[in-house]
């Protein structure tokens, strides 16, 4: 049975008119599902009982079930159970501008970058975009306020489930949906070029965040596969070609590991690959697990690389740092959970 998560409001006017019903009436079931929070068919009460009957049948309205909440003082981290029965997480963080919330895409991860839990337990599959949209939903309904921004970023590669997560952009971009605009959402991916590309061509004015995390192809090959595909050079050209189709400046993340990446030679080797694009470098710091050798770069060694950025006219952050005191890693929670 089809989850009615996964529909877009055109989705919903097919259906209704291929039944011989109204198309407006999509409207009302995306109004009692998104505005009210009402998951029960029978409550949809400006729906007569027949309709409400066949939406019973064709549709699942199921919530998603929250198994685990971990909280620090400005970070929730949220264990999800699926219906099949795989485990999923997400996190809420709170930021002095509003609550974002980093979703996952899918259960699992196939690319295997080496400092990173999620990849560590290989994917299962790919998350439809209802169980994507269920995330947000679910958060709010415990949370009880408002999400202002959505983050793509959570266990699985984006880009590798690339017509779901174009659907569940759709679903909560909706004015009759979530209605999450289109500046607040993030997508992020490690590389895969042709996806940057088709991306670029969506039309739309969300926000690209790429996962370099090496300033060469020397390390970044030894820590993410993927760049043994798509090396640092393709991989910048489509970032070029991106920006230049959209008009929109790209985020770099770039996660700091002691005496990996973390050098001033290679701030300088970052700034000459960057030189003239319109992005900004986001410093990481690493979240440590018992179950990867990487470590974290120290506060000296993070603001020299931040210093060595600065003074080669690099736009530059450091992110600041949020629930260390739970399983702040991405896929942690769900890696404990499933290893128990």
């Amino acid at each position: 049975m089809r989850s009615v998560f996964d529909c877009t409001i055109s989705d919903l006017e097919e259906y209704f008119t291929n039944i011989g019903e109204a198309k407006y009436k999509a409207r009302q079931v995306y109004e009692w599902i998104y505005r009210k929070r009402i998951f029960d068919f029978d409550e949809m009460s400006n729906l007569k009982k027949d309709l409400r009957e066949k939406l019973k049948t064709d549709f699942s309205c199921k919530p998603l079930k929250i198994e685990k909440v971990q909280s620090s003082s400005l970070t929730k981290k949220y264990l999800f159970r699926l219906d099949d029965g795989n485990y999923i997480e997400a996190v809420l963080m709170i930021h002095d501008y509003g609550r974002s919330v980093c979703v996952s895409s899918q259960v699992g991860c196939n690319m295997g970058c080496r400092f990173c839990e999620s990849g560590r337990l290989k994917k299962v599959r790919n998350l439809e975009s209802g169980e994507i949209v269920r995330q947000l939903l679910a958060i709010e309904e415990v949370d009880g306020k408002r999400i202002d921004s959505v983050v793509i970023m959570g266990i699985g590669e984006p880009f590798d489930n690339y017509e779901n997560i174009m659907r569940f952009i759709e679903i909560i971009n909706s004015p009759y949906g979530i209605a999450v605009g289109a500046r607040h959402i993030t997508v992020s991916t490690c590389g895969l070029v042709p996806k940057i590309l088709e991306y670029a061509d969506n039309g739309l004015q969300t926000n690209l965040a790429i996962s370099l995390h090496a300033p060469n192809n020397l390390i970044r090959d030894e820590l993410m596969p993927i760049n043994k595909v798509y090396n640092i050079e393709s991989l910048i050209k489509s970032i070029d070609e991106y920006i230049k189709k959209t008009n929109r400046r790209v985020t770099i993340e770039y996660v700091m590991l002691n005496n990996v990446n973390d050098s001033v030679e290679n701030a300088n080797e970052l700034a000459d690959l960057l030189r003239g694009l319109n992005v900004y470098v986001n410093l990481i710091p690493y979240n440590e697990t018992s179950h990867l050798q990487f470590k974290k770069s120290d506060k000296t060694t993070i603001l020299k690389f931040y210093d060595a950025l600065k003074k080669r006219g690099i736009n530059v952050t450091i992110r600041k740092e949020f629930g260390r005191n739970i399983d702040a890693a991405c896929g942690q929670l769900r890696a404990s959970e499933v290893e128990k």
